[in-house]
Protein backbone atom coordinates (compact mmCIF):
# COMPACT_ATOMS: atom_id res chain seq x y z
CA UNK A 1 0.00 0.00 0.00
CA UNK A 2 1.35 3.42 -0.97
CA UNK A 3 1.68 6.11 1.65
CA UNK A 4 -0.18 9.39 1.13
CA UNK A 5 -0.43 12.04 3.83
CA UNK A 6 -1.86 15.08 2.00
CA UNK A 7 -4.73 15.30 -0.47
CA UNK A 8 -7.26 17.76 -1.84
CA UNK A 9 -10.96 16.84 -1.70
CA UNK A 10 -14.08 18.48 -3.14
CA UNK A 11 -17.30 18.03 -1.18
CA UNK A 12 -20.90 19.17 -1.60
CA UNK A 13 -23.88 18.56 0.65
CA UNK A 14 -27.27 17.82 -0.83
CA UNK A 15 -29.87 20.51 -1.45
CA UNK A 16 -33.28 20.37 0.19
CA UNK A 17 -36.26 19.26 -1.85
CA UNK A 18 -38.90 21.78 -2.91
CA UNK A 19 -42.24 22.00 -1.14
CA UNK A 20 -45.36 20.85 -2.97
CA UNK A 21 -48.43 22.88 -3.94
CA UNK A 22 -51.36 20.49 -3.79
CA UNK A 23 -55.01 20.49 -2.80
CA UNK A 24 -57.14 17.67 -1.55
CA UNK A 25 -59.81 16.92 -4.09
CA UNK A 26 -62.00 13.90 -3.35
CA UNK A 27 -65.53 13.11 -4.25
CA UNK A 28 -68.02 13.78 -1.47
CA UNK A 29 -65.40 15.70 0.55
CA UNK A 30 -66.83 19.16 0.90
CA UNK A 31 -63.79 20.92 2.35
CA UNK A 32 -60.53 19.74 0.76
CA UNK A 33 -57.94 22.39 1.45
CA UNK A 34 -54.17 22.40 0.90
CA UNK A 35 -52.24 19.17 1.46
CA UNK A 36 -48.83 19.82 -0.13
CA UNK A 37 -45.98 18.15 1.80
CA UNK A 38 -42.56 19.57 2.66
CA UNK A 39 -39.40 18.76 0.73
CA UNK A 40 -36.88 16.31 2.16
CA UNK A 41 -33.65 17.48 3.77
CA UNK A 42 -30.44 17.16 1.76
CA UNK A 43 -27.68 14.79 2.80
CA UNK A 44 -24.71 16.10 4.81
CA UNK A 45 -21.00 15.39 4.45
CA UNK A 46 -19.17 14.07 7.52
CA UNK A 47 -15.60 13.03 8.24
CA UNK A 48 -14.91 10.20 10.70
CA UNK A 49 -11.72 8.71 12.13
CA UNK A 50 -11.71 4.92 11.86
CA UNK A 51 -9.37 2.17 12.99
CA UNK A 52 -7.26 0.16 10.55
CA UNK A 53 -6.16 2.98 8.23
CA UNK A 54 -2.72 4.59 8.15
CA UNK A 55 -2.75 6.40 4.81
CA UNK A 56 -4.99 8.66 2.72
CA UNK A 57 -4.36 6.66 -0.45
CA UNK A 58 -8.11 6.10 -1.02
CA UNK A 59 -8.54 9.80 -1.74
CA UNK A 60 -6.03 9.70 -4.58
CA UNK A 61 -8.52 7.82 -6.74
CA UNK A 62 -11.66 9.68 -5.68
CA UNK A 63 -11.58 13.36 -4.83
CA UNK A 64 -15.23 14.36 -5.33
CA UNK A 65 -17.90 13.52 -2.76
CA UNK A 66 -21.43 14.79 -3.36
CA UNK A 67 -24.29 13.96 -1.01
CA UNK A 68 -27.73 13.35 -2.49
CA UNK A 69 -30.40 16.02 -2.46
CA UNK A 70 -33.74 15.61 -0.70
CA UNK A 71 -36.78 14.64 -2.74
CA UNK A 72 -39.56 17.19 -3.38
CA UNK A 73 -42.70 17.07 -1.25
CA UNK A 74 -45.83 15.41 -2.59
CA UNK A 75 -49.57 15.68 -2.21
CA UNK A 76 -51.52 14.04 0.59
CA UNK A 77 -49.19 15.75 3.06
CA UNK A 78 -46.27 13.48 2.10
CA UNK A 79 -42.78 14.74 2.95
CA UNK A 80 -39.98 14.06 0.49
CA UNK A 81 -37.29 11.51 1.29
CA UNK A 82 -34.16 12.79 3.07
CA UNK A 83 -30.93 12.58 1.05
CA UNK A 84 -28.30 10.10 2.22
CA UNK A 85 -25.28 11.42 4.10
CA UNK A 86 -21.71 10.82 2.94
CA UNK A 87 -19.00 9.88 5.45
CA UNK A 88 -15.32 10.33 4.61
CA UNK A 89 -13.42 7.66 6.54
CA UNK A 90 -9.89 8.76 7.44
CA UNK A 91 -7.05 7.48 9.66
CA UNK A 92 -6.73 8.63 13.24
CA UNK A 93 -4.51 11.70 13.34
CA UNK A 94 -5.99 13.37 10.25
CA UNK A 95 -6.40 17.13 10.17
CA UNK A 96 -9.07 18.74 8.00
CA UNK A 97 -7.90 22.05 6.54
CA UNK A 98 -9.78 24.76 4.68
CA UNK A 99 -8.93 25.60 1.08
CA UNK A 100 -6.13 27.93 2.21
CA UNK A 101 -4.26 24.91 3.71
CA UNK A 102 -3.82 26.83 6.97
CA UNK A 103 -7.17 27.07 8.76
CA UNK A 104 -7.81 23.86 10.73
CA UNK A 105 -11.45 22.82 10.56
CA UNK A 106 -11.09 19.58 12.53
CA UNK A 107 -8.41 17.46 14.17
CA UNK A 108 -9.39 13.80 14.49
CA UNK A 109 -7.28 12.28 17.26
CA UNK A 110 -9.28 9.25 18.39
CA UNK A 111 -11.29 6.45 16.82
CA UNK A 112 -14.96 7.27 16.27
CA UNK A 113 -14.52 11.05 16.30
CA UNK A 114 -16.96 12.51 13.77
CA UNK A 115 -17.20 16.08 12.45
CA UNK A 116 -19.77 17.73 10.17
CA UNK A 117 -18.08 19.36 7.17
CA UNK A 118 -21.08 20.42 5.05
CA UNK A 119 -24.65 20.46 6.32
CA UNK A 120 -27.44 19.42 3.98
CA UNK A 121 -30.00 22.02 2.94
CA UNK A 122 -33.42 22.13 4.62
CA UNK A 123 -36.42 21.09 2.59
CA UNK A 124 -38.89 23.73 1.44
CA UNK A 125 -42.33 24.08 2.99
CA UNK A 126 -45.38 22.80 1.14
CA UNK A 127 -48.48 24.95 0.81
CA UNK A 128 -50.03 23.20 3.83
CA UNK A 129 -47.58 25.17 6.04
CA UNK A 130 -48.96 28.48 4.77
CA UNK A 131 -52.58 27.77 5.64
CA UNK A 132 -54.04 30.35 8.04
CA UNK A 133 -57.35 31.73 9.19
CA UNK A 134 -57.26 34.39 6.50
CA UNK A 135 -55.65 32.33 3.73
CA UNK A 136 -57.51 29.05 3.49
CA UNK A 137 -56.11 28.02 0.11
CA UNK A 138 -52.47 29.12 -0.23
CA UNK A 139 -51.06 28.46 -3.67
CA UNK A 140 -47.36 28.84 -2.90
CA UNK A 141 -44.53 26.71 -1.55
CA UNK A 142 -40.84 27.22 -0.73
CA UNK A 143 -37.91 25.96 -2.71
CA UNK A 144 -35.42 23.79 -0.88
CA UNK A 145 -32.25 25.27 0.60
CA UNK A 146 -29.16 24.77 -1.55
CA UNK A 147 -26.32 22.54 -0.40
CA UNK A 148 -22.87 23.70 0.67
CA UNK A 149 -19.98 23.24 -1.74
CA UNK A 150 -16.40 23.60 -0.55
CA UNK A 151 -12.84 22.44 -1.10
CA UNK A 152 -10.87 20.95 1.79
CA UNK A 153 -7.47 19.42 2.41
CA UNK A 154 -6.85 16.26 4.41
CA UNK A 155 -3.45 16.11 6.13
CA UNK A 156 -2.35 13.04 8.06
CA UNK A 157 -0.11 13.33 11.10
CA UNK A 158 0.72 9.89 12.41
CA UNK A 159 0.06 9.47 16.11
CA UNK A 160 3.10 8.02 17.89
CA UNK A 161 4.51 8.29 21.40
CA UNK A 162 8.14 8.67 20.28
CA UNK A 163 9.73 9.84 17.03
CA UNK A 164 13.10 9.09 15.44
CA UNK A 165 15.04 11.96 13.84
CA UNK A 166 18.52 12.20 12.38
CA UNK A 167 20.53 12.46 9.20
CA UNK A 168 20.11 9.85 6.45
CA UNK A 169 21.87 6.59 7.37
CA UNK A 170 21.99 7.48 11.07
CA UNK A 171 20.51 4.08 11.89
CA UNK A 172 16.87 5.05 12.46
CA UNK A 173 15.31 2.21 10.47
CA UNK A 174 17.76 -0.30 11.96
CA UNK A 175 16.79 0.92 15.43
CA UNK A 176 13.05 0.54 14.71
CA UNK A 177 13.51 -2.92 13.21
CA UNK A 178 15.58 -3.98 16.22
CA UNK A 179 13.06 -2.95 18.88
CA UNK A 180 9.77 -3.73 17.10
CA UNK A 181 8.20 -6.00 14.50
CA UNK A 182 8.26 -3.22 11.91
CA UNK A 183 10.31 -4.09 8.84
CA UNK A 184 11.37 -0.86 7.13
CA UNK A 185 13.73 -1.03 4.19
CA UNK A 186 17.37 -0.87 5.33
CA UNK A 187 20.34 -0.17 3.04
CA UNK A 188 23.72 1.59 3.08
CA UNK A 189 22.75 4.57 0.93
CA UNK A 190 21.06 7.89 1.86
CA UNK A 191 17.28 8.21 1.77
CA UNK A 192 16.57 4.50 1.95
CA UNK A 193 13.49 5.43 3.98
CA UNK A 194 11.11 7.34 1.74
CA UNK A 195 7.94 7.20 3.82
CA UNK A 196 7.26 7.17 7.59
CA UNK A 197 7.09 3.83 9.39
CA UNK A 198 5.40 2.94 12.67
CA UNK A 199 6.39 0.21 15.13
CA UNK A 200 5.11 -0.95 18.52
CA UNK A 201 7.99 -1.10 21.00
CA UNK A 202 7.95 -3.21 24.17
CA UNK A 203 10.10 -2.71 27.27
CA UNK A 204 9.62 -4.15 30.78
CA UNK A 205 6.06 -5.23 29.99
CA UNK A 206 5.05 -1.83 28.63
CA UNK A 207 4.39 -0.80 25.04
CA UNK A 208 4.53 2.45 23.09
CA UNK A 209 4.41 3.47 19.44
CA UNK A 210 7.48 4.78 17.66
CA UNK A 211 7.62 6.62 14.30
CA UNK A 212 10.57 6.58 11.91
CA UNK A 213 10.65 9.37 9.29
CA UNK A 214 12.98 9.93 6.31
CA UNK A 215 16.28 11.55 7.19
CA UNK A 216 16.86 15.29 7.23
CA UNK A 217 19.82 17.07 5.67
CA UNK A 218 21.15 20.61 5.88
CA UNK A 219 18.76 22.97 4.11
CA UNK A 220 15.79 20.63 4.49
CA UNK A 221 13.64 23.50 5.78
CA UNK A 222 14.27 25.19 2.41
CA UNK A 223 13.36 22.09 0.39
CA UNK A 224 16.68 20.23 0.17
CA UNK A 225 16.50 16.45 0.08
CA UNK A 226 13.03 15.31 1.02
CA UNK A 227 12.52 18.64 2.77
CA UNK A 228 10.46 18.75 5.94
CA UNK A 229 7.30 17.26 4.43
CA UNK A 230 7.36 14.35 6.89
CA UNK A 231 8.23 16.27 10.08
CA UNK A 232 4.51 16.71 10.75
CA UNK A 233 4.43 13.03 11.71
CA UNK A 234 6.54 13.64 14.82
CA UNK A 235 4.68 16.78 15.94
CA UNK A 236 2.36 14.73 18.15
CA UNK A 237 5.16 12.70 19.77
CA UNK A 238 5.86 13.15 23.47
CA UNK A 239 9.62 12.74 22.94
CA UNK A 240 12.11 12.65 20.07
CA UNK A 241 15.03 10.23 19.87
CA UNK A 242 17.85 11.96 18.02
CA UNK A 243 20.24 9.41 16.50
CA UNK A 244 23.74 10.51 15.50
CA UNK A 245 25.88 8.27 13.28
CA UNK A 246 28.90 7.17 15.30
CA UNK A 247 30.91 6.34 12.17
CA UNK A 248 30.77 9.99 11.07
CA UNK A 249 33.88 12.12 11.73
CA UNK A 250 31.71 15.19 12.43
CA UNK A 251 29.23 14.02 15.07
CA UNK A 252 28.91 17.45 16.68
CA UNK A 253 28.14 19.13 13.34
CA UNK A 254 25.68 16.36 12.44
CA UNK A 255 23.86 16.88 15.73
CA UNK A 256 23.62 20.64 15.24
CA UNK A 257 22.35 20.26 11.66
CA UNK A 258 19.26 18.37 12.83
CA UNK A 259 18.60 20.79 15.70
CA UNK A 260 18.75 23.72 13.27
CA UNK A 261 16.29 22.09 10.88
CA UNK A 262 13.86 21.18 13.68
CA UNK A 263 13.82 24.74 14.97
CA UNK A 264 13.43 26.13 11.44
CA UNK A 265 10.37 23.92 10.88
CA UNK A 266 8.54 24.81 14.09
CA UNK A 267 9.60 26.36 17.37
CA UNK A 268 7.53 23.90 19.42
CA UNK A 269 9.27 20.99 17.67
CA UNK A 270 12.65 22.41 18.59
CA UNK A 271 11.52 22.69 22.22
CA UNK A 272 10.14 19.15 22.38
CA UNK A 273 11.92 16.79 24.84
CA UNK A 274 14.82 15.01 23.13
CA UNK A 275 17.03 12.06 23.92
CA UNK A 276 20.32 11.77 22.05
CA UNK A 277 22.08 8.53 21.15
CA UNK A 278 25.32 7.74 19.33
CA UNK A 279 24.66 4.81 16.99
CA UNK A 280 26.69 2.07 15.27
CA UNK A 281 29.09 1.72 18.19
CA UNK A 282 29.69 -1.92 17.21
CA UNK A 283 31.64 -0.60 14.21
CA UNK A 284 34.01 1.52 16.34
CA UNK A 285 37.08 0.62 18.35
CA UNK A 286 37.14 1.64 21.99
CA UNK A 287 39.42 4.66 21.52
CA UNK A 288 37.38 6.11 18.64
CA UNK A 289 34.14 5.49 20.51
CA UNK A 290 35.35 7.38 23.57
CA UNK A 291 36.54 10.33 21.48
CA UNK A 292 33.33 10.69 19.49
CA UNK A 293 31.11 10.13 22.51
CA UNK A 294 32.95 12.91 24.34
CA UNK A 295 32.69 15.21 21.28
CA UNK A 296 28.92 14.67 21.08
CA UNK A 297 28.36 14.97 24.83
CA UNK A 298 30.11 18.36 24.77
CA UNK A 299 27.43 19.90 22.52
CA UNK A 300 24.38 18.08 23.87
CA UNK A 301 22.45 19.60 26.73
CA UNK A 302 21.47 16.40 28.50
CA UNK A 303 22.25 12.72 28.71
CA UNK A 304 23.81 10.90 25.74
CA UNK A 305 23.51 7.16 25.12
CA UNK A 306 25.76 4.87 23.09
CA UNK A 307 23.83 2.16 21.23
CA UNK A 308 23.96 -0.38 18.44
CA UNK A 309 20.87 -1.63 16.66
CA UNK A 310 22.77 -4.63 15.33
CA UNK A 311 24.35 -5.94 18.55
CA UNK A 312 21.61 -4.49 20.81
CA UNK A 313 24.16 -2.69 22.99
CA UNK A 314 22.60 0.02 25.14
CA UNK A 315 19.14 -0.44 23.61
CA UNK A 316 17.19 -1.35 26.80
CA UNK A 317 18.50 1.73 28.61
CA UNK A 318 17.37 4.05 25.80
CA UNK A 319 13.93 2.42 25.64
CA UNK A 320 13.45 2.76 29.41
CA UNK A 321 14.42 6.44 29.21
CA UNK A 322 12.01 6.98 26.32
CA UNK A 323 9.14 5.31 28.17
CA UNK A 324 9.81 7.35 31.30
CA UNK A 325 9.67 10.54 29.24
CA UNK A 326 6.42 9.42 27.58
CA UNK A 327 4.84 8.78 30.98
CA UNK A 328 5.96 12.22 32.16
CA UNK A 329 4.35 13.79 29.09
CA UNK A 330 1.08 11.97 29.73
CA UNK A 331 0.96 13.27 33.30
CA UNK A 332 1.41 16.84 32.06
CA UNK A 333 -1.43 16.42 29.55
CA UNK A 334 -3.76 15.08 32.26
CA UNK A 335 -2.93 18.02 34.54
CA UNK A 336 -3.67 20.54 31.77
CA UNK A 337 -6.99 18.92 30.81
CA UNK A 338 -10.00 21.16 31.58
CA UNK A 339 -12.28 20.20 34.43
CA UNK A 340 -15.47 18.39 33.48
CA UNK A 341 -18.38 17.41 35.74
Amino acid sequence: MKFLDLCKVYIRSGGGGSGCVSFRREKFIEFGGPDGGDGGKGGSVWVEAVDGLNTLIDFRYQQHFFAKSGQPGMGSQRTGKTGEDIVLKVPVGTEVLDEDEETILADLTHVGQRVLLAKGGNGGWGNLQFKSSTNRAPARANSGQEGVERTIWLRLKLIADAGLVGLPNAGKSTFLASVSNARPKIADYPFTTLVPNLGVVGIDGHEFVMADIPGLIEGASEGAGLGVQFLAHVERCAVLLHLVDGTSETVAEDYQTIITELEAYAEELGDKPRITALTKIDALDEETLEARFAELAAVVDGEVFAISGVSNQGMPDVLRRLYAQILEGRVVVEEEAPWQP
